[in-house]
C-alpha cells in the first residue's frame, strides 16, 4: 500500500510516520493487488489530535476521521473503523476488488473560498466513473456522506443518490 502522510500546521515526526505505516500495513491483507493508496492527514487544534485516513483501493474509498488525545489512540480507532467498513461490505467489495471494475479515482481536491464567506465555504473537485445506483449507495455509506454523485451505467447521465430522513435512499436523475 502506498502511504502519503500529511501534517496540517504541524511537523510529523519519523516515529509517528513509522507507527502509522506499521498500523496501516495490517490492512494490506485486504488489498492483495498492492494498488491501494492511503492518505493520512494529521492535525492538532486546542490539544485535540485529529487523524483522518482515506484509502483508495480500485476506486473504492474507505474513510475514517477520529479525534483523540494523541495520534496513537486515534490511529488505533481509525484502523478498527476501516476494518469494520471492509468486513461489513466484504462480499460486495471482494467482487469489485477482484474484478478491478473501477478505475482508481483521485482524491477530492479542496480549495478554500474567501470572497464571500457566507455562501461557499469549500469547493471539492473529483473524478467520478460509471456505476450502478447500488454501487453509488455503497460508496456513499463507506464515505459516511449523505449524498453521492455518479455517472449512471445504464443511461450515462450524472445522477445523485442520497440518504432520506426515514433511512431509505433516494435517486435524483435529470429530466429527459
Amino acid at each position: 500500500m502506498k502511504i502519503t502522510i500529511v501534517g496540517r500546521q504541524l511537523n510529523v515526526f519519523e516515529d509517528t510516520k513509522a507507527m502509522i505505516e506499521k498500523k496501516l500495513s495490517k490492512l494490506d491483507k485486504f488489498f492483495k493487488d498492492g494498488t491501494a493508496e492511503a492518505v493520512v492527514t494529521l492535525s492538532r487544534k486546542r490539544n485535540v489530535s485529529t487523524l483522518e485516513v482515506t484509502i483508495n483501493a480500485a476506486g473504492t474509498l474507505f474513510r475514517s476521521e477520529v479525534d483523540a488525545d494523541d495520534f496513537r489512540v486515534a490511529m488505533d480507532e481509525t484502523i478498527d473503523r476501516i476494518e469494520r467498513q471492509i468486513r461489513k461490505n466484504k462480499t460486495k467489495l471482494a467482487k469489485k476488488l477482484r474484478e478491478t471494475a473501477f478505475i482508481p479515482e483521485s482524491l477530492p481536491a479542496e480549495e478554500d473560498i474567501e470572497e464571500d464567506p457566507g455562501l461557499i465555504i469549500r469547493v471539492k473537485q473529483f473524478e467520478y466513473h460509471p456505476m450502478t445506483p447500488e454501487e453509488a449507495i455503497m460508496q456513499m455509506n463507506l464515505l459516511g456522506h449523505a449524498f453521492y454523485v455518479f455517472n449512471d451505467v445504464a443511461s450515462g447521465d450524472t445522477c445523485v443518490v442520497y440518504l432520506r430522513k426515514d433511512g431509505s435512499y433516494g435517486l435524483i436523475e435529470p429530466m429527459k
